[in-house]
């Protein structure tokens, strides 16, 4: 079978699933399961993929599947803790004091706060937090769900404390051509890592400082009154300072000190001096901009995620600090259970339910909870009760309604990630097929040639869109773009780092990010809706990478 007849059968499943979601409208319960069956009858009819290996890949995506929803569920839990414990409403009073402008907002709670959460935890972490506290801070559902999504972009590959670059590409591109290479040159595998690092941070530094903006923009023109790119450029000065404001000290922590704390010091770095600058006055707008009231919203805008309270916000008895004190908990526990110098990880990682050789497959799969997010999430949820002194009452209305949330993402997931396991699985089979992700990634480096570093991004976008993870499509493509690169006679550290860079861009089309993302906040059935927005950040992203790419080689 030719390179391109496989190219286009490993297409189709994607193809159909976008298709269905975008084109038809039709909710990812019903287009997932029909992507998910024609995965399964072309794994099984072309590349000879036999059943028992399928099941063992669906298995596999089981265990993930249980990974992620863990984390919708404590993310939708400590939501429901602060909604019922009053806090949000003392959120919501403490962001107004800064400001009531919306766009600013977004600023420091999307792409900052954010940011951070991004760079502690990862894994979609940063859109299960954020989406549901703008809800509570009362944005469209809609909207939450999209900027949720689109924080995940800048910050990615240096999530979860440098994973995407520590795993996935140093784990992806070990090889005996990177070893010879290595020794031509006289480098160290951590220096050519280190290299592949400072590559990445400034690409994605030229990118990510226009993202506040664009994340602003598509707020006013798609959820405004007056639907206008305009009013979102009215603030480009704020927007400009904040996306600065992270990407420098982003960079120079990249550069100077490796791929663990770029988005976590860039953040850090960032928030004290934007909300600085908004509490002074300074680069801000003269006249605030929000949202229309809540009753002239579209029905398609709103989610069944219940934030609002029958209480009088001045009868509410919580100063600002113990109302943020969770929010601030949870990003500690995060940093301290990343550091690999403490004892705290490798205590959490300890605690793991596997199943090795699937079936008498070579496919095994593992589940660490401890370590997982949603594990600190509900630890957090439960030093919250107490904190806040809440009624048993309240309790457990707050994990009743949680749990009710979880049920159909959970219908999605358990067919879209075993999906994406017979992706990354296929591989391997009798007939030594390239895996097929390689088929497609190969048939564009095929077509492309000279031009391939504008492409680059693409591959490894692709591969977060199959996967909904950076460090997964780092581990499929970075001995890929490798190989390109090192035929073309190409830089193979700048096409690395587009693989990575791309892959983080491509972490806002991810599906299985969407559904979890929309899961927080009670927007499943519209995921398509999401798609539709959410390309718009990822085109500029991979085409302004490519771009730089091109001038780097040229």
């Amino acid at each position: 079978m030719s390179s391109s007849v496989l190219a286009l059968l490993a297409f189709t499943p994607i193809l159909v699933a976008a298709i269905l979601l975008v084109g038809f409208r039709l909710p990812a319960k019903k287009a997932m399961p029909l992507a998910f069956f024609i995965t399964v009858v072309i794994a099984y009819f072309a590349w000879d993929i036999s059943l028992i290996h399928l099941l063992a890949s669906s298995i596999q995506g089981l265990f993930i599947t249980f990974d992620i929803l863990f984390i919708i569920f404590g993310a939708i839990v400590l939501l429901n803790i602060l909604k019922y414990s009053r806090a949000i409403v003392v959120i919501r009073q403490g962001f107004t004091s800064i400001t009531e402008d919306r766009r600013i907002q977004v600023v420091i709670i999307t792409w900052l706060f954010g940011s951070f959460i991004e760079g502690a935890a990862g894994f979609g972490t940063p859109a299960a937090i954020v989406a549901p506290l703008l809800v509570g801070l009362g944005f469209p559902t809609f909207c939450a769900v999209m900027l949720g999504m689109m924080v995940q972009s800048t910050a990615v590959t240096f999530g979860a404390v440098g994973t995407p670059i520590l795993v996935g590409v140093s784990g992806g591109i070990q090889s005996p051509e990177l070893t010879a290479e290595l020794t031509s040159s006289g480098l160290g595998f951590a220096d050519y890592i280190q290299l592949v690092t400072s590559e990445v941070v400034l690409l994605h530094g030229i990118a990510g400082v226009l993202m506040p903006t664009l994340m602003v923009c598509m707020m006013t023109r798609f959820f405004g009154k007056n639907k206008s790119w305009k009013e979102g450029l009215e603030v480009l000065p704020f927007t400009l300072l904040g996306g600065l404001a992270f990407v420098v000290p982003y960079a120079i922590t990249g550069i100077f000190l490796g791929p663990e704390f770029p988005s976590l010091l860039g953040a850090l770095v960032g928030i004290p001096i934007v909300v600085f600058a908004a509490k002074r006055g300074f680069l801000m707008p003269k006249k605030v901009w929000n949202f229309e009231e809540e009753s002239k919203w579209p029905s398609h805008w709103i989610g069944t995620l219940n934030v609002k309270l029958n209480v009088a916000d001045e009868k509410i008895k919580m100063s600002l600090i113990k109302a943020w004190v969770p929010y601030v908990l949870l990003a500690v526990l995060l940093v301290l259970s990343r550091l690999t110098h403490l004892p705290i990880k490798s205590w959490l990682l300890s605690v793991k339910v596997s199943w090795a050789d699937i079936f008498g497959t070579s496919i095994s799969a593992a589940s660490t909870p401890l370590y997982l997010p949603g594990t600190i999430l509900l630890v957090v949820s439960i030093i919250t009760i107490m904190l806040h002194k809440m009624k048993l009452k309240a309790v457990k209305t707050a994990f009743s309604e949680s749990a009710k949330m979880l049920l159909g993402a959970g219908f999605v997931l358990i067919f879209t990630v075993p999906m994406v396991r017979i992706y990354i699985n296929s591989g391997v089979n009798p007939s030594d097929i390239p895996g097929m992700p390689i088929a497609m990634a190969e048939f564009v480096a095929a077509k492309v040639g000279n031009i391939y570093p504008m492409f680059a991004p693409t591959i490894g976008a692709l591969g977060a869109f199959i996967a909904g993870s950076n460090t997964v499509s780092n581990l499929m493509f970075s001995l890929f773009q490798f190989g390109v690169a090192t035929n073309l006679a190409m830089p193979t550290v700048v096409i690395v780092a587009l693989q990575a860079v791309g892959a983080a861009a491509g972490n806002m089309i991810a599906i299985h990010n969407i559904v979890a993302a929309s899961a927080t906040v009670g927007f499943l059935g519209k995921e398509g809706l999401i798609l539709k927005k959410t390309i718009i950040p990822t085109v500029y992203y991979l085409v302004v990478v490519g771009i730089i790419g091109l001038i780097l080689i040229a």
